[in-house]
């Protein structure tokens, strides 16, 4: 459904005036340096600042969202709790379930669509080749967003969409963004995302980047900012339920909560809009929903942060070999589950016991999956209760080798906290390993007492 934000001119005014100069202190996990906004046209720099140490412009962003036409509801805001590092919107209004949040007009939405609509001319055949050769077609959709705002970005201020990248972060925590040895610092789950992610990145880089023909030399093999844009879109960027993939300016400062308070829809014109999903009372987060709340290492490893908001996490048992009938069983990581409060999800007794019999008593293998299948409820708890000193031994085993590898990945990475200047996403790293290990710990002192 559509709205219109009505808002007085006062109202809108005191919301997008712009200051002069800005000055607050912010830090991440290894700077210490002076953030400083501005909104100032006369500015000779024509070129968005890339480097980490780059300040944010907020105030010239959201002046520049009103101009284009977005609206958002009274008690909408912009803040942060680190300086301007972490940028997220919150109201400092009671919000009924329901509430209109943003509008932003389709014009403002910048689209894969959109992008490969405008890009995609015959004269790239040869990047395409490259991206095909490494089996990255799947991504085109994020390449072609990557190549739109590197063609912005060469427009300078002549860009529509320059206050909005200038807004933008330049120091990212993922991991497109570790060092080699920080991958050598997470569990085996963490580690092969991150491996998957960092793929990505180096598959639609320069080495496919250097052959579109419209883009200027220095811009083409500039590895920094080939690999900010692709941050922008693999942070920024959600998928539409016809496959499109947008980044939706203004919108893209919802945080992520494993309970969101936001929703987010399009109308048949493009245009996108936002409501509440429940009473939010004022001094809250907006946050919507960035993916699955129980696998906080794929959180981690595409958006760079830890979210301890999640109940439960991926239990982490990893076969060497997933067949169909572990998968009938509920073997995912969203179903494979140790919850905070040390409990153990039924697919993971399940997997485990089929694990067992399966090595081991065939025919009650057999009577395991037919159990599943009827809905037998009475046989499968004969089994696990048959069986349940060897699935019990093996959960255990399974929690006491993983926390032994997180301890002696949390060594490796404290051995090299002193070296933060390169490698500064270290202690989040530890932050995620401690946070996986509290949730085994509960989970060892629920099931076997200590």
């Amino acid at each position: 459904m559509k709205f219109i934000l009505l808002l007085s001119i006062l109202d809108a005014a005191a919301a997008f005036t712009s200051p002069a100069r800005l000055i607050t202190t912010t830090k991440h996990p290894n700077h210490d340096h002076r953030l400083y906004s501005t909104y100032d046209t006369d500015s000779e720099t024509t070129l968005i600042d890339i480097d980490e140490e780059a300040p944010r412009d907020i105030p010239s962003m959201e002046a520049w969202s009103y101009e284009m036409g977005a609206q958002r509801t009274d008690g909408f805001t912009l803040t942060t709790d680190d300086g301007g590092y972490n940028v997220y919107a919150m109201t400092n209004v009671d919000l009924p379930t329901g509430s209109p949040i943003l509008t932003i007009p389709e014009h403002m939405i910048l689209s894969s669509n959109k992008a490969m609509a405008e890009l995609r001319t015959s004269d790239m055949s040869e990047a395409e080749k490259i991206v095909k050769s490494v089996n990255a077609e799947s991504e085109f959709r994020h390449y072609y967003l990557m190549l739109k705002l590197l063609v912005e970005y060469e427009k300078g201020m002549e860009s529509p969409w320059y206050q909005w990248m200038n807004s933008l972060p330049r120091y990212y925590t993922n991991a497109a963004s570790m060092t080699p040895f920080c991958c050598l610092c997470l569990p085996s789950l963490m580690r092969k995302l991150t491996v998957q992610e960092r793929g990505y990145l180096q598959r639609l880089g320069v080495s496919s980047i250097k052959m579109v023909p419209y883009l200027n030399e220095d811009t083409k093999y500039d590895v920094d900012l080939c690999t900010w844009v692709y941050q922008i879109v693999y942070t920024r960027s959600f998928e539409t339920a016809d496959g499109d993939l947008k980044i939706v300016p203004l919108a893209d400062m919802f945080n992520h909560g494993a309970y969101p308070e936001v929703e987010s829809s399009y109308d048949e014109e493009g245009n996108y809009y936002a409501y509440t999903t429940y009473d939010v009372p004022a001094g809250s987060p907006l946050r919507m929903s960035y993916g699955d709340p129980t696998n906080p290492s794929y959180l981690f490893a595409r958006y760079g942060f830890l979210d301890e908001s999640t109940e439960a996490t991926f239990c982490k048992i990893i076969p060497e070999h997933i067949n169909k009938d572990m998968e009938e069983l509920g073997y995912a990581h969203n179903r494979m589950l140790f919850y905070k409060d040390g409990n153990v999800s039924e697919e993971v007794w399940d997997i485990l016991l089929f694990q067992h019999v399966s090595s081991t008593k065939i025919g009650d293998k057999r009577a395991l999956m037919e159990a599943h299948r009827s809905g037998d409820y009475a046989t499968k708890q004969m089994l696990h209760e048959k069986y349940y000193e060897n699935t019990s031994a093996m959960l255990l085993e399974h929690l006491e080798s993983f926390l032994e590898q997180l301890e002696k990945l949390s060594s490796k990475a404290g051995e090299r906290q002193t070296e933060l200047g390169d490698h500064p996403r270290l202690p989040l790293i530890l932050a995620h390993n401690e946070f996986v290990k509290q949730t085994f710990l509960a989970v060892r002192m629920q099931n076997f007492g200590y």
